[in-house]
C-alpha cells in the first residue's frame, strides 16, 4: 500500500525544481508508505511523479516504486494491492514470455498495461488500487481508480499544472497550487457529512469517480473512460435475476466469498480483522479462519457507554472462533486526543463520527499487524441497513397521505426529546418485536420526522439521509450541485425502492464516506485494510440476488446470515443491529462542550465569512436545552470550524 503525487507542467519553465517539489508534495504522505521512497522527474515534459510505499508484497527493493516497464515505455506509481496478479502474471508469462524480476503485483500490471492496455487490463484486475501511469513514448498521463472506489485519487488543473495525489495535502504542499474552498461543494458536505465524488473542498480539484481512469495529454486536455460501469451492471443484473434454489444460490455466494476472503489472505506481512460483533465482520473473520490453522489476530473497539458498546458481542464471536482477539476502549478524553488531528488525517471536511473509533481501532491494530480485514460492504450490498426495510414500508403508507396529516405526525413525533423516546425504548423495549426495537431511537424517529413532507421516494430517501436539509442556508454564496441522487433515471433503470436504496448507498455513502473513512483512519497509522465484501464478483452477484435474499420477513441480510449460521450458531448472533456509532450526544454535552462552543462562537464565524451564524447558533441552544437532536449537525459545523 502506497502513497501517490504528482504534477505536470508541461508549459511552463519550472524543470529545474521538479526535484524538489515532488519531494515537497509525497513528504506530507509518508504515513501511507514508510518503507520506501521514489520520484521520477521527466525534465524535458515537464512532469514528475512520486511515490511511498508500504510495503505488503514482495518486501525486497525489486518492488521498488516508481516502476519501469519491461520496454521502458511507461513508468507508474501506484497504490493498491491486485489480488489476483498470480494468475494474470501466469497468463502473462504463457502467452507472451515476459521476464519478472519481482514477485510485486505492480510489475505484473505494468506489463499488462504494455501488452492488453489499459482498460483490457484493469476489467482483468481485481483489487483496490490507484494510479499515475507515464507513457514516455506518447506523453500521455493516466489515472486510474478501482472498480468501488476503495483507494483514492484527486487531480485538477489551475494555472496549466495538473495536480494528482493520493491525499488533498501531498497537492496542498505544491507551491503552485492556490487552496480556494468551493463552496458548492461544501454546500453538498452540510448536506451529507462527507463531499461525494467527483467534488473536492477546493475549487478545481475532483475526486476521480471508481471505475474510471482518465487520460491526459500534453495540452492538458482531459478524457475520462468508465471501464466497469455500475448503473449499466445492474440493469442487466435486476433484469436477469439468478436461476438457482435456495441452496445453490446460499453455496454459491459462499463460495465467492471464501475466494475472495482467501485472495485477501495473501501477505508477506502480519494480517488480522477488525471484529465488532456483527453479521459482516463476524462472518469475515469465520471465513479467513475456516482457511487457516492458526489463530487470526482480531481487534474490536469499546465504549464504556454501553448504550454504544458492541465489544462483549465480538468478544462471544471471538471466544467461539478462537481467535487470538484485541480489544480497546475509548473514553471522550480518549476522543479528544484524537479530534484536533482529524482535519490533517482527511484534509477535507469529513463529520461521520464513527471516524473516532476507526482510528482507534486502526492504530491498536498497527501495534500487532500490518494488513486487516474489514467488513465494510455487507450491509450496501445486503439490504443491511435498517432503513431499507422501514422507508419503504413507511413510504408506501405515506405517499397516500395528506401533506396535513403528515404534518400533524411530525409534530407529534417531536413533541417527545430524542433522550425521552431513548428512555421509553429501553423501559419498553422488551414488549416490542425485534424489528421494530432499535438502537438510539429517538434519533431515528427524529429523522423520520423530517422526511414526512417529501413528494417522491427518491426525495424521501434523500432526506432521509441528509443532516442539513437546506445547506445553502447555513454557506454564504453557495449552491448546492446535483449528484447521483437527483438521478431519475435510476428509478426507471431500479424500480424496487430497497434496492434503489442500496444502489444509491453503494456509489455514493460507501465510497464516500465508509471507505474513505477506512481507507484515511488506517493509512494515517500505515495499516492496510481489504475489504472481501467488495469483490466485483460478490458485488455482481449481489445485484442478481432477487431482493427476498437479502431482506425477508424483515430481517436484513438474510443469504449472509444463512451462511455464517453454517460457522457461528445462530443464538450467539442474536442481537439489534447497532452500527458504528459513538456517544456523541453525551459527550457534546460533556467533556467535549468547551471545545465545541470554541469553535462556534458565532463572532469568529461571521468573521470567517463562510457560514451563516445565526441558524448555527439557534440550533446550539436549543440542542443545551434538550429541544432538538441536532448533535450531527453541530458535528458537520465542528469538523468545518476544526478543518478550517
Amino acid at each position: 500500500m502506497c502513497g501517490i503525487a504528482g504534477f505536470w507542467q508541461p508549459k511552463e519553465n519550472n524543470k529545474g525544481a521538479l526535484k524538489e517539489i515532488i519531494i515537497d508534495m509525497i513528504n506530507p504522505i509518508s504515513h501511507r508508505g514508510p518503507d520506501d521512497s521514489g520520484f521520477y522527474v521527466d525534465t524535458n515534459s515537464g512532469i514528475a511523479l512520486g511515490n511511498k510505499r508500504l510495503s505488503i508484497i514482495d518486501l525486497s527493493a525489486n518492488g521498488h516504486l516508481p516502476m519501469e516497464s519491461f520496454s521502458k515505455r511507461y513508468i507508474i506509481v501506484y497504490n493498491g494491492e491486485v489480488y489476483n496478479y498470480k494468475e494474470l502474471k501466469k497468463e502473462l508469462i504463457n502467452k507472451f514470455d515476459i521476464k519478472f524480476k519481482s514477485t510485486s503485483d505492480t510489475e505484473v500490471i505494468l506489463a499488462g498495461f504494455e501488452v492488453w492496455g489499459i482498460e483490457e487490463t484493469l476489467k482483468k484486475c481485481n483489487g483496490m488500487f490507484a494510479f499515475a501511469l507515464w507513457d514516455k513514448r506518447k506523453k500521455k498521463l493516466y489515472l486510474g481508480r478501482d472498480r468501488i472506489g476503495i483507494k483514492p485519487i484527486y487531480f485538477g488543473i489551475q494555472d496549466n499544472i495538473l495536480f494528482f495525489a493520493s491525499e488533498l495535502k501531498a497537492i496542498k504542499n505544491n507551491k503552485f497550487f492556490k487552496s480556494d474552498i468551493d463552496r458548492d461543494a461544501l454546500s453538498l458536505f452540510f448536506r451529507y457529512s462527507y463531499i461525494p465524488a467527483p467534488y473536492s473542498i477546493y475549487k478545481d480539484i475532483k475526486k476521480l469517480k471508481p471505475a474510471h481512469y482518465i487520460v491526459i495529454n500534453r495540452n492538458l486536455n482531459l478524457k475520462e473512460n468508465c471501464y466497469w460501469d455500475i448503473r449499466k451492471i445492474t440493469k442487466e443484473c435486476y433484469q436477469n435475476p439468478i436461476n438457482l434454489s435456495t441452496k445453490e444460490t446460499v453455496n454459491e455466494l459462499e463460495r465467492l466469498l471464501l475466494d475472495s476472503v482467501k485472495k485477501r489472505m495473501i501477505s508477506d506481512v502480519p494480517l488480522g480483522a477488525f471484529l465488532s460483533g456483527g453479521i459482516d465482520s463476524s462472518l469475515m473473520v469465520a471465513l479467513a479462519q475456516s482457511q487457516t490453522s492458526k489463530a487470526i489476530q482480531t481487534f474490536t473497539v469499546g465504549f464504556y457507554d454501553k448504550n454504544f458498546n458492541e465489544a462483549h458481542y465480538a468478544r462471544k464471536i471471538a471466544k467461539y472462533l478462537k481467535t487470538d482477539h484485541n480489544e480497546i476502549y475509548i473514553s471522550s478524553d480518549k476522543a479528544m486526543e484524537i479530534i484536533p488531528k482529524l482535519p490533517l488525517i482527511y484534509d477535507e471536511p469529513f463529520s461521520d463520527p464513527s471516524e473516532i473509533p476507526m482510528f482507534y481501532i486502526s492504530q491498536f491494530a498497527k501495534k500487532k499487524v500490518t494488513v486487516s480485514l474489514s467488513g465494510d460492504g455487507g450491509d450496501e450490498l445486503f439490504g443491511g441497513y435498517n432503513r431499507y426495510i422501514w422507508a419503504d414500508k413507511i413510504w408506501n403508507r405515506l405517499k397516500y397521505l395528506p401533506f396535513s396529516v403528515r404534518d400533524c405526525i411530525k409534530k407529534m413525533l417531536k413533541i417527545i426529546p430524542t433522550d425521552y423516546w431513548d428512555f421509553l425504548f429501553l423501559k419498553f423495549g422488551g414488549m416490542l418485536p425485534d424489528t421494530i426495537n432499535q438502537a438510539v431511537p429517538g434519533d431515528k424517529l427524529y429523522k423520520l420526522a423530517d422526511t414526512l413532507n417529501c413528494n417522491s421516494a427518491n426525495n424521501f430517501f434523500k432526506s432521509l439521509i441528509s443532516n442539513w436539509k437546506n445547506p445553502v442556508d447555513i454557506i454564504i454564496n453557495s449552491k448546492e450541485p446535483n449528484t447521483i441522487l437527483d438521478d431519475n433515471f435510476i428509478s426507471k433503470v431500479i424500480p424496487n425502492f430497497k434496492e434503489r436504496m442500496m444502489f444509491f448507498d453503494l456509489i455514493t455513502y460507501l465510497p464516500d464516506d465508509i471507505l474513505t473513512k477506512v481507507d484515511r483512519s488506517s493509512m494515517a497509522v500505515s495499516l492496510e485494510a481489504r475489504v472481501p465484501f467488495l469483490d466485483h464478483k460478490v458485488i455482481e452477484f449481489s445485484k442478481r440476488l432477487p431482493t427476498s435474499f437479502k431482506i425477508k420477513n424483515n430481517t436484513n441480510k438474510w443469504i449472509l446470515r444463512k451462511i455464517l449460521y453454517k460457522y457461528i450458531p445462530e443464538k450467539i448472533m442474536t442481537r439489534t443491529k447497532m452500527g458504528f456509532g459513538i456517544p456523541l450526544n453525551q459527550w457534546l454535552k460533556g467533556d467535549l462542550r468547551e471545545w465545541a462552543e470554541e469553535l462556534l462562537d458565532d463572532t469568529k464565524i461571521k468573521s470567517d465569512g463562510i457560514l451563516n451564524p445565526k441558524p448555527i447558533k439557534n440550533i446550539w441552544k436549543e440542542y443545551l436545552k434538550g429541544k432538538g437532536n441536532w448533535q450531527y449537525l453541530l458535528w458537520d459545523v465542528l469538523m468545518f470550524q476544526a478543518w478550517k
